[in-house]
Formats: structure tokens, sequence, C-alpha cells
């Protein structure tokens, strides 16, 4: 209902703004490394199975776990569907470009491309800010615990991270469309990156830019923020616990969620400081690759690999799979 509300908004202002006769981009960040396509074929299909695969079965396995039925893992689930999104928002256009030898990309799919990546960036970095949140009451103040986590907060949470993020993008969508476009159509990356669509224009573009770098602000310093206040609540009242192994299991809860925290925010950098120093193509390639696909991989392994729970679920999940039911028993 969201994607078909978005391009109904498309196909409404898309014909009377586009002045330019603009009809489509070319994605032109792979044609610099044109021997390599195979192995990068080959690379980011693994990629992108591993994350589908890995994460979704994160979602079976706190689905099918009753255990698991707790709000960090309620958004753990959440987490995960994010990263399937955003992964499939640019992997498959760009494994389809190189298997057709075309890098073009339509001028609607760009810009659909631009709003959904937003739309899971800026929803990811909610979720992170919301796990923190929900990581602090649970440790902070344990006794309250299941009454200030309830299901209807939970659900409430993560609408609003969704409706804030879908609100961001679909502004900074609709700024880019009274744009007018020179005749330089080539966009030095293997998706469509709001930034760079944005310095194709021939128009005016202060709104624009200072639109992003609010957004950029608000979307990643204040949840960033938020997170490191939670943690240093967390760690106030973890060292106040007497024991030793109390410390090492409230410390262990938190584990995980901070590796993912970290990889994020890690890379989101990354990629930020590469942009202001580095005009290389090949260098734009990979450090947006290191964010926008690497990190949706790697948190299903993070998270099966730090938390007990999740790999007692994953093993009972899995085994339930490629056994045959009536020796299922045997093997467990």
């Amino acid at each position: 209902m969201f994607s078909l509300s978005i391009l109904s908004i498309f196909s409404i202002y898309m014909e009377p703004v586009n002045q330019t006769g603009i009809s489509e981009f070319f994605l032109m960040g792979l044609t610099y490394v044109s021997e390599l396509k195979p192995l990068i074929f080959n690379v980011f299909l693994s990629m992108y199975l591993i994350t589908i695969i890995g994460n979704l079965l994160i979602i079976l396995a706190v689905s099918t776990d009753s255990r698991l039925h707790t709000p960090m893992y309620f958004f753990l689930c959440n987490l995960s569907f994010t990263d399937i999104c955003a992964s499939t928002t640019t992997v498959p256009k760009m494994l389809l470009n190189i298997q057709v030898h075309d890098q073009s990309i339509t001028y609607t799919g760009c810009l659909s491309q631009v709003c959904f990546l937003l739309t899971f960036c800026v929803l990811e970095s909610c979720l992170l800010t919301v796990m923190a949140y929900d990581r602090y009451v649970a440790i902070c103040q344990p006794l309250r615990y299941t009454i200030i986590m309830n299901p209807f907060l939970c659900i409430l949470l993560v609408l609003l991270s969704l409706l804030i993020s879908m609100i961001n993008a679909l502004l900074h969508t609709l700024l880019v469309l009274p744009l007018s476009f020179c005749t330089e159509q080539n966009i030095p990356n293997f998706f469509c990156e709001l930034g760079q669509v944005t310095k194709l224009a021939c128009s005016d573009t202060f709104i624009n830019i200072l639109f992003i770098y609010t957004s950029t602000i608000v979307f990643s310093v204040v949840p960033l923020s938020g997170i490191i206040f939670s943690y240093i609540q967390i760690v106030s009242s973890v060292l106040k616990i007497p024991s030793t192994s109390g410390r090492h299991k409230a410390f262990s809860t938190c584990g995980s969620h901070l590796s993912v925290v970290s990889l994020f925010y890690g890379t989101g950098l990354g990629v930020y400081m590469n942009s202001s120093v580095s005009n290389s193509s090949i260098s734009n390639v990979i450090t947006s690759m290191m964010y926008s696909v690497v990190p949706q991989m790697l948190n299903p392994f993070i998270y099966s690999l730090r938390s007990k729970e999740i790999k007692a679920s994953l093993k009972q999940l899995i085994i339930g799979i490629i056994c045959f039911p009536k020796f299922c028993v045997l093997m467990y």
C-alpha cells in the first residue's frame, strides 16, 4: 500500500515537472571495472542471497519460538525485514544491469529507488534507537520493563519510525521533482543516491542541499546521541551490580545491538568522509557497498553468534527444515 501511494505521487507529478525531457539516468559505478563484472556479479549475488536467507531465518526463528516473543526480538524482526527491503531496493537492479549489459535506469525508477532507500535507511536508524531504549528500560528499570515496553508501545514505536521515515523520504523525493537536469545523466554509482542525483541538476539546488544536511543531522546525529545517552545510563546502572556474573549477563544482552550500531554508523561515517575527500567513482562504489549492502548481510550473523537464544532457536528451526518429521526427535 505504501509503495502504491509513492508511485501514484510520481505518476501525478512526473510528466508536468520533468521539463528537460530526461527519461533515464545511467548507473556508471561499475563501468570503470568492466573486466571485473563477472566477479562483481557473483560477489553481489552471493551477498544478496546471504542477506535474504540470513534475515529470513532470523524472522522465522523469532516468529516460531514463543521464548523469543519479547520486545527486543520484536524489534529485531523489524530490523531484519528492513534489511531485506533495503538490499532489495538496490542490488537486484544492479545485477540485472550487469546481466543485460545496460546501465540505464528510468527517471521514475531512479526517484523510486531514492525514495525507498531513504525510507529504509532512516527506518533502520530509528529502529536501532528504539532498540537502545528497550535495553535501557530492561537494565535500568527491570521491575517496570513489562509495564513500559507493552505490546501497544512496541507496535506504536515501529509504526512511528516507519511514518517518520516515509515522510522524510517523500519530502526529499518531491523536492527533486521540480529540478531541471542537464544533458549529463551519468551517476557514478551502482544505484541512485540522492546527493549524486541532485548534483546532476542544472537548476538551483540550495533548498535540496539544505534539506539533505538538515535531515542527515536529524536522523543520524540525534538518534546516535540518544543511543549514546542510553548506554551511558546502562553502563552506570550495570556498574552498580555487585556480582561479576550479573554485570556480565547485563552487558551480554547489549553486545549484539552495540555491534550492529557500530557497523551501521561506522560505515555511514566512512561514506561521509569518503565523499568529502574523494571524487573517485571506484571509491564511491566501494564505500556505498559497505554502507548499503554489508551491514544488512552481517546483522543476522552478529545476532545469531552473540545471542544464545537466537542461536538455539535457529538450530531448532534449521533441523526442523532439513530433517523428516519422524526423525526430528532423534536428532534433538
